[in-house]
């Protein structure tokens, strides 16, 4: 029986939610967008929506995928944008007529991409323009027959630059072409409940190749109510102001910033390119943000900008990190600038994603990952399999109406991933203090997290055998100032090989996403390996 401790730390906050609130999230879309039609739904590059336009713009798309392109309910969309204001438009289509949205990193590789499309059986991609050649590359080895690209000069945009000519081998059309054509066709209801699936949220998992986090309607509703359970104060209808810097095809920004705040009527500002930080001040000068989501990379390249401090920070009223730790230095930082200390969370692409969280009566940093949140059990298990007292160290596993139905399609990962009592097994460890507030102090398994992005070593070392002249290969995670952890990979040549860094830097670049591409290359006679031939890459911490 879990013993729940944590709950006598909650105060007022509710110990459940209610995970039906809405029957699917669609409920939820449109209960909004009715309520809030003429207020700013979402700003982008000089650009808004109110609520009603993205009502009567994601109507149309929906018709068009539904009347024109054929898509029906349990098909898989996928959508490969950045932060722009055609991301929102897409997703309450996709939902509205009951397909299966997958999210896909914009940055993703010819042949990371080509993984996902084929792993989710996309019939339909919406693609912007920036990365509209990499799926040239691969779309004739996918079962995609439709294309929709998104263009400056479309509806909502994508602000970036095509990432060169491209000649795709079926015929393609702009949002804005799919959006004036089905402006004049109407789209079918479809019945949804909250059974129905939502979204594939594609990550690594325990190892190996990226899977499809399986996340029904009712998992995205659940999450969304556990989070307003623990920031009531934040939830004012029609009056907070978000910043969205993290990418929506993230699990974090998708549930926290789209759509817990769309539910209320939040006016959204999103961030395409963070990584500009002069426009990225000018945009938080203009929202006056209540409300701040990053990771700790995020908060710290912020906080050390001098330009900060001419941002009107009085609204400010919750910054909230997760995707990896939240160090106290940048969080001190951070509030010696806005006020505000960096409340921190924890989850998973298979929770929807939060775990826990520090509630909002909470009024400094704790350097924990915070309490459960309403409706969750989490059990730590030691090595043994066996529940860990208070104070010691387990693998986190956890129960709750946000875990995912499973990853799809892929039933042997399945009942490796969940224990006999259905409980999912994070691979991370945490240790509960006697208040119940959550610290995560290792990961079970050999996760790299650089700037909030799971990279695991499997991946990597599949990529990098595969250079000629490489006998062998193992990475870990190493400390950097800048992301919070980066890439460290070891390697032994074949005989006479000639096989240098930049070399293979250059490989891991045309194969992978750059987060993952390795910062630190070693050259070793030998890599440490157990009795049985098996490469212990805690060992590899210990070599210079």
């Amino acid at each position: 029986m879990i013993k729940r401790h944590w709950i006598a730390s909650y105060g007022l906050l509710p110990a459940e939610i209610d995970a039906d609130r809405y029957p699917c999230v669609n409920g939820l879309l449109d209960d909004a967008m009715r309520r809030f039609s003429g207020k700013p739904a979402f700003h982008a590059a000089g650009e808004m929506l109110t609520y009603g336009d993205v009502d009567r713009l994601a109507s149309a798309l929906a018709a068009w995928l539904q009347q024109v392109a054929g898509v029906r309910k349990g098909d898989r969309v996928a959508v490969m944008l950045p932060n722009v204001l055609a991301f929102p438009i897409v997703f309450v289509a996709v939902s509205r007529i009951g397909a299966i949205l997958v999210n896909v990193n914009p940055l993703y590789t010819a042949r990371e991409l080509e993984h996902q499309l084929n792993d989710a059986g996309a019939r339909a991609i919406v693609v912007g323009n920036g990365s509209a050649a990499t799926l040239a590359d691969v779309i004739d080895r996918t079962r995609v027959e439709t294309v929709i690209t998104v263009g400056p000069d479309d509806i909502g945009g994508a602000a970036v630059r095509a990432s060169g000519l491209c000649t795709f081998p079926l015929e393609t059309v702009t949002l804005t072409t799919a959006i004036t054509e089905g402006g004049r066709l109407s789209h079918e209801p479809v019945a949804l409940d909250g059974s129905d699936l939502l979204l594939l949220q594609y990550t690594g998992g325990t190892t190996g190749l990226s899977k499809g986090a399986a996340l029904s309607h009712r998992n995205l509703v659940a999450n969304i109510e556990q989070f307003r359970a623990f920031t009531p104060n934040v939830q004012r209808p029609g009056e907070e102001v978000v910043v969205t810097a993290i990418p929506l095809y993230h699990i974090f920004a998708f549930m926290a910033n789209f759509l817990s705040y769309f539910a209320i009527g939040a006016e959204n500002w999103l961030i395409a390119n963070p990584k500009q930080i002069d426009d990225f001040v000018d945009v938080l000068n203009l929202a006056r943000p209540t409300i701040f989501f990053g990771v700790n990379t995020l908060y710290a390249g912020l906080a050390s900008h001098p330009r900060l401090k001419e941002v009107d920070w009085s609204h400010l009223k919750l910054s909230a990190g997760g995707g990896s730790a939240i160090i106290d230095v940048v969080s001190a930082r951070w509030k010696a600038v806005t006020g505000n200390f960096i409340s921190e969370g924890y989850g998973l692409s298979e929770t929807s994603p939060l775990v826990t969280f520090n509630p909002q009566f909470i009024d400094d940093f704790t350097g924990t990952a915070g309490l459960p949140v309403p409706s969750t059990d989490v059990m730590l298990l030691d090595d043994n399999g066996c529940e860990a007292d208070t104070g010691e160290p387990g693998e986190i596993c956890v129960k709750g109406p946000q875990v995912m139905r499973g990853y799809w399609e892929k039933p042997e990962a399945n009942q490796q991933a969940f224990t006999a009592d259905g409980y999912f097994r994070t691979g991370d460890i945490g240790v509960f203090d006697d208040r119940g507030f959550l610290r995560i102090v290792d990961r079970k398994k050999d996760m790299v997290i650089v700037s909030g992005f799971n990279v695991y070593p499997d991946e990597v070392e599949a990529v990098v055998t595969a250079f000629d002249g490489v006998a062998e290969c193992a990475c870990i995670g190493t400390l950097d100032a800048r992301t919070g952890e980066a890439v460290k990979l070891f390697v032994t040549k074949a005989p006479g090989a000639d096989v240098t860094e930049e070399a293979l830097i250059a490989h891991c670049r045309a194969s992978m996403a750059a987060y993952k591409v390795p910062k630190v290359v070693r050259f070793v006679d030998a890599l440490p390996k157990s009795n049985v031939g098996k490469i212990l890459r805690q060992a590899l911490q210990n070599m210079d």
